[in-house]
Parts: C-alpha cells; sequence; structure tokens
C-alpha cells in the first residue's frame, strides 16, 4: 500500500511539472475565444485554423523552439476566460495570448496580462475601453474597435438625413461601448437618441425589442450586437418589416454574418471592415488557401489574427528575447506590411492603424459566385478611420 501510495504521488507531481516542462522545450503561445456559442462564426474554430496558417507560414519556430499553439474556449464567461489565461500564463509558459471575442473577458485579461508581464492581442474584441482608459503597455488591439466600426456610419447616416436613432444593445461591456461611442458620434454630427433597449447575449426572440424600436419611429435602429445575435435579429426584423420604414444599422458585421443571413436578408447593409477576401489578387490567393482547410472565406477578424501573430513572432526573432518590453518595442517599430494591410502601425496606446473600407451588401442579382457578398462604397484612410491618440483617456506615449 505504501509503495502504492508513493507511485501514485509521483504520478502526480510528475504531471505537474509536465506543463512547465513542456513549456521549456517550446515557445508557447494561445489563442482563447468562443469556440461554440453566439460568436463562434466569427472567430471560433477558423480563426484557431488561421493561427496554424500563421505559425506555419513563419515557419513553425522561433528562438530555436517549436511554437506550441494552446486553444481554449472561454464560454463567454470572464471567470473562466480569466482562469484559462492564468494557467497558460503561470503553469503552461504561454507569452502572449491572442484573439479573445469577448470585451468582458479581454478586459479582464488586459488587467492579468500587464501584472504577468506578458503580451495580450485583441483581434476580435471590439471595445474601445481596451486602447482608452483601460489601455495596458502589454496590450495591443488589431482589429477594428468599435469607435472605428460605429462612428463613421453615424457620421454617414446623418449625413443622408436619417438623424433620429434608437439602440437594440448587447447587455455587456462590448454594447455598452459600441453605444457609447456611437451616441457620442451621433450628438457630435447633430442627430438625437430617441431610446434604447438592452439584449441579453445569446437572445433567441427580439421580438419585444424590435417592437420598441418600431414603436420609437427613430428613422434609424442601431443594433449594436454582433454574431449569432446579430443573425437572429436582422431575421426577426425583417419578419417584423421594420425596413424600408426604418434603416437598420449594424455598425459590428462580418463576411460571416453576411454568409449567416443570406443576401435576400442583409441585401443593402451598409458597415465597416478591414479587410475583404476579393479586394485584389493577393487577397484572393491568401482566401483561397483558407477556403481549401475550411470550406469558407475568412473574415477580418480572422485575417487580423493571422496578421498579429506573424507580427509579433517577427518581433520576438528581431528582439532575440521574448521579454514583454523588448517585444513590444520591436511591434511598434516595425511597420505591417501583409495580407490584412499594406500600411499598419502599432500606436503606444496599443490601437493597430491602418486604412479601412466602407462596405455595402450586394443583392442577390449583384452576386456572381459564392462568397461575392460585398462591394466597396469608400476608403477611409488610418488616420481618420480611427480614434485620435489620447482622445479615449490612455495617457501612454512611445518610451
Amino acid at each position: 500500500m505504501i509503495r502504492r501510495m508513493f507511485a501514485l504521488c509521483l504520478l502526480l507531481a510528475f504531471a505537474a511539472a509536465a506543463p512547465a516542462a513542456r513549456g521549456a522545450e517550446s515557445f508557447t503561445i494561445g489563442v482563447m475565444n468562443d469556440q461554440s456559442g453566439p460568436y463562434a462564426d466569427l472567430a471560433g474554430p477558423g480563426s484557431v485554423e488561421m493561427a496554424r496558417m500563421a505559425i506555419e507560414d513563419f515557419g513553425g519556430a522561433v528562438l530555436g523552439k517549436p511554437i506550441e499553439l494552446l486553444v481554449a474556449d472561454h464560454q463567454n464567461k470572464v471567470d473562466v476566460g480569466l482562469a484559462i489565461a492564468r494557467q497558460w500564463y503561470d503553469e503552461r509558459g504561454a507569452r502572449a495570448i491572442f484573439d479573445i471575442t469577448n470585451s468582458g473577458v479581454a478586459l479582464a485579461i488586459q488587467d492579468l496580462a500587464k501584472a504577468r508581464d506578458r503580451i495580450v492581442i485583441f483581434d476580435s474584441a471590439s471595445s474601445s475601453d481596451l486602447t482608452a482608459k483601460a489601455c495596458s503597455p502589454n496590450g495591443v488591439q488589431w482589429n477594428a474597435d468599435n469607435w472605428s466600426n460605429g462612428v463613421a456610419l453615424m457620421r454617414l447616416l446623418i449625413q443622408q438625413k436619417l438623424d433620429s436613432f434608437f439602440f437594440i444593445t448587447a447587455d455587456y461591456a462590448f454594447g455598452a461601448s459600441l453605444e457609447a461611442d456611437a451616441r457620442d458620434a451621433i450628438v457630435k454630427a447633430g442627430g438625437t437618441v430617441v431610446g434604447a433597449v438592452r439584449s441579453p447575449l445569446n437572445t433567441a426572440d427580439f421580438s419585444s425589442f424590435l417592437i420598441a424600436a418600431q414603436a420609437s419611429k427613430a428613422k434609424v435602429i442601431v443594433f449594436a450586437i454582433t454574431g449569432a445575435d446579430l443573425s437572429n435579429a436582422l431575421k426577426q426584423a425583417n419578419e417584423f418589416n421594420l425596413a424600408p420604414a426604418q434603416y437598420l444599422a449594424t455598425p459590428i458585421t462580418y463576411l460571416s454574418d453576411v454568409n449567416a443571413l443570406g443576401l435576400d436578408v442583409a441585401h443593402g447593409l451598409t458597415f465597416m471592415q478591414s479587410w475583404y477576401w476579393d479586394l485584389d489578387d493577393q487577397t484572393r490567393a491568401f482566401a483561397k488557401r483558407f477556403y481549401a482547410r475550411r470550406g469558407r472565406m475568412p473574415n477580418d477578424n480572422q485575417v487580423a489574427l493571422y496578421s498579429s501573430i506573424r507580427h509579433y513572432l517577427e518581433a520576438v526573432a528581431k528582439a532575440g528575447t521574448d521579454d514583454a518590453g523588448a517585444v513590444m518595442k520591436a511591434m511598434r517599430e516595425a511597420p505591417i506590411h501583409d495580407v490584412f494591410t499594406a500600411n499598419g502601425t502599432v500606436r503606444a496606446d496599443g490601437r493597430v492603424l491602418y486604412d479601412r473600407y466602407l462596405m455595402k451588401v450586394k443583392t442577390p442579382a449583384e452576386s456572381k459566385t459564392p462568397w461575392d457578398y460585398l462591394t466597396v462604397v469608400d476608403k477611409i484612410p488610418a488616420a481618420d478611420a480611427f480614434r485620435p491618440p489620447g482622445a479615449g483617456g490612455c495617457t501612454l506615449t512611445t518610451p
């Protein structure tokens, strides 16, 4: 019995030590996002596949070590995401965590990464606070934030005399941030907000919210939601015949959302995008590679993840170390020139800057091939596409 107990103790000790041993033998990074819930389509397994592509294209190793990729589903729960991040940073030796998806989880991990002196890069968490009042020298926001997605669209609508608004807003950090940024833009452009309701995450029935929006007589209904919730809300709005009497504005919309909706419902929607597969020969060739692996075209979140991992690994190689401060410095100093953007830069507050596109969803008649969903309305230069430095309350400056 004593020998069996001793053997069991040895086995448990070995199991506890194994993650640290693996971390010493490999260079470990992680992708954490929603793998099975309402945001799985806009990030999820597709983003994990994109991360694998980035690691393969980089060469599979850095600082003489093979790159190990950790993957987890935070289930859109802050406590779950924090527990995973702590384990990855503290036990698995992860040097950086990517993607995140949920803004509430992202804000919590931002603080943890700073405390652990590790790096976190947000590819699909869009709260503007991540580079504003919650900014960190250890955090980077790669794909667009709520300010970038919401402000340009609100200004455009008011220019078209669509100047009264009603919000249907996701009831957590992401929705609050998006509504706040959009409201600010509306007021500054001379518009008015006549009302708002909050919808719980993963809501199946939007009827009461849509009835309130319809009764408000607002010229514009702003859906400050995304993912599967946005698809459900727009399908039900179509059943209620809200449009064309009221304009349906969807600031946070992805190619995957349009695919889920179908062009019969989604046509005419106008929103900002960072990337689209059919922009040029380079984007088409890259998307074809992803399509061969996943059977679908990537959205801009997923290509942002590819870009961020490549740029991070290149910075590690240039710095010759995995030290967070040295790597962040190398990331800020190097321009971003890849399939995602030809002119990207990392600002001191962690905001990545690049030109963006205002896009409109095609009608079924305009779409000629599968996934031929969007057309470019306008190209927005980086200086206009993102909030000016310091405007959100971040005081970080480049050392």
